[in-house]
């Protein structure tokens, strides 16, 4: 290894123009656009727009069995490829919009794709010609997972694009609000939407959301006079290519840790990240010191005419936009594990309901309607959470948001520890009924009412309220400014690869135990939930040890 020699190395630092604005808003369109009322038209779109989705997901499975014939496998398989790409999609929407179109063009452009399909598929569900054709509803719900999937980070990190970087309380709240106005959509398809697919057939009941599809997108362009935008940067991943090509070329290189004289920054407006702050160097982490020879300078990074290579010499910013990714991905996979919690409520919840007694009065409670407690909790805790315990915890901590971000997450995951443990319990004490009456043998409910299960939904509920809002809010506050709609992208990818850890551990483990069979009342459901449990704790450590040793990132020069 042989060191640079300093008298070839020099540090050019960043050259602002005087009472030039380099970000994407000025300081008049501040003040005249953005918060809570541009933030407002965005909310509005984010219901309507999620009611749509969700009302094509809840009942799918049902209209491809009954409509395209398919069996069981084939129509459970087929809606979670279908689901799963609703979420994978989400990065397409994200790349395009931090590389080059920006938030608000990719919404309306991947909008019009969105409210084709949702369009597509009401024909096929109305003209005979197309009932029974898989091609042509294959065709339009692909374009729906397409355009909804592409929508959703570039919505949400929009929203937080209307609020300033100082201000991390109203940030916060927009989450909250956010998270809240899904569950309120998901609440509003269960009760209202599946009931008219069921009662008026599928004309209507996909129709009425290809509506309210059509109502987001004239939320959404009501609101254009009021929203502050954001410059896309060009291609991220260009960018992150450049420093790894570049470190490798240099990786004879020594640099010296607390010495950031040898490590080139940007020169002038030219070679600043369009829309980026300037970072400063983050010599703490040293797993990532090989990156930073990228930004050494030696007389090959060149050319003649004295023009940079950008793929032999990057900036330190440059740089630290690439460690700012590494960083986060240790906190972003303790997040799979966290969302996948929720997704029980649409699986091993609803079959633990099934063998236990549905009766309220005269009445039978679908299983699957508990997770209305689950709504509801979110939608009375989250205000709650917002206006009331947070200007209580703020007088001890003095911390924006009462909470840190991953104060919040642990919080949350202790929710979910709780919620488990309670189904846990309520699952020990039904196979002991099961047992006392001599149904042990048998595939029947049990005399155990079903709403001992509410506690369960609603530790789930009072757990998203503090992990997933945090969740998305953490990645779009510690993403670089270049890469936010990407970040809240993988963020909501978590939400998918839970869904997958979900029916990988439930198909693992029973393989192994059996301990969830047909008859569930021969089971030991209550084991695999203690599993989770121990899952849930050690990926809590995990979560801990990663956030105690996590650096929020700094920055230099706002741009």
């Amino acid at each position: 290894m042989s060191s640079v020699d300093e008298a070839s190395i020099s540090l050019l630092v960043a050259e602002e123009p005087p009472n030039e604005e380099i970000g994407a808003c000025t300081s008049a369109q501040k003040q005249q656009t953005g918060g809570w009322k541009a933030a407002s038209f965005i909310l509005s779109t984010e219901l309507c727009q999620w009611i749509a989705i969700c009302s094509i997901t809840k009942n799918l499975v049902v209209y491809l069995k009954t409509q395209l014939l398919e069996d069981n496998v084939a129509a459970a398989a087929h809606v979670s490829t279908w689901y799963g790409t609703c979420f994978l999609t989400t990065l397409i929407g994200a790349y395009m919009a931090d590389s080059w179109w920006g938030n608000y063009s990719t919404v309306k452009r991947f909008f019009i794709i969105y409210l084709a399909g949702m369009t597509s598929l009401t024909l096929s569900a109305s003209l005979p010609i197309l009932k029974h054709s898989p091609l042509f509803t294959y065709l339009a719900l692909y374009m729906i997972s397409l355009g909804s999937g592409s929508i959703k980070p570039c919505l949400t990190a929009f929203g937080a694009d209307q609020f300033d970087n100082t201000d991390t309380s109203a940030k916060a709240s927009f989450f909250s609000w956010y998270f809240v106005s899904i569950k309120l959509g998901t609440f509003f398809v269960s009760t209202v939407i599946v009931w008219i697919q069921d009662n008026y057939g599928w004309t209507v009941g996909f129709g009425t959301p290809t509506l309210l599809a059509g109502i987001a997108f004239i939320s959404f362009m009501a609101g254009s006079g009021y929203y502050r935008h954001c410059k896309p940067s060009g291609s991220p991943f260009t960018r992150l290519c450049q420093v790894i090509v570049a470190a490798a070329r240099k990786h004879y290189l020594n640099v010296l840790e607390e010495n950031d004289s040898v490590l080139y920054q940007a020169k002038g407006k030219s070679e600043i990240i369009p829309g980026n702050e300037q970072l400063e160097h983050t010599p703490e982490f040293s797993y990532c010191s090989f990156l930073d020879k990228a930004a050494i300078v030696t007389s090959s990074d060149f050319s003649n005419s004295g023009a940079v290579n950008p793929w032999r010499l990057c900036t330190m910013s440059q740089v630290e936009e690439f460690k700012s990714i590494l960083r986060l991905l240790p906190i972003w996979a303790t997040f799979i594990l966290s969302s996948m919690v929720p997704t029980l409520e649409s699986s091993v919840f609803v079959e633990q309901a099934m063998v236990m007694d549905t009766r309220f009065g005269s009445l039978n409670i679908p299983p699957a309607s508990l997770s209305s407690f689950n709504v509801l909790a979110i939608v009375m805790f989250a205000p709650i959470y917002d206006k009331v315990i947070v200007p209580i915890v703020y007088k001890f901590t003095t911390k924006e948001g009462g909470l840190s971000h991953f104060e919040r997450a642990g919080v949350g995951s202790l929710f979910f520890v709780l919620a488990l443990s309670s189904a846990a319990i309520v699952e020990t004490e039904r196979l002991q009924i099961a047992r006392n009456e001599g149904l042990a043998h048998q595939n029947v409910a049990v005399p155990m009412s079903v709403f001992w299960q509410i506690p369960q939904y609603v530790l789930v509920g009072i757990g998203e309220v503090f992990n997933q809002i945090s969740m998305l809010d953490f990645f779009y506050d510690q993403a670089p400014d270049s890469m936010r709609s990407i970040c809240v992208a993988l963020a909501l990818l978590t939400i998918s690869l839970g869904s997958y850890a979900n029916s990988f551990i439930l198909t693992v483990v029973n393989r192994a135990t059996g301990w969830i069979p047909e008859n569930l009342n021969e089971g030991r459901l209550d084991c695999f939930f203690w599993l989770l449990v121990g899952l849930c704790l050690v990926n809590l450590a995990v979560f801990v040890y990663c956030a105690t040793r996590y650096r929020y990132r700094r920055s230099g020069i706002q741009c």
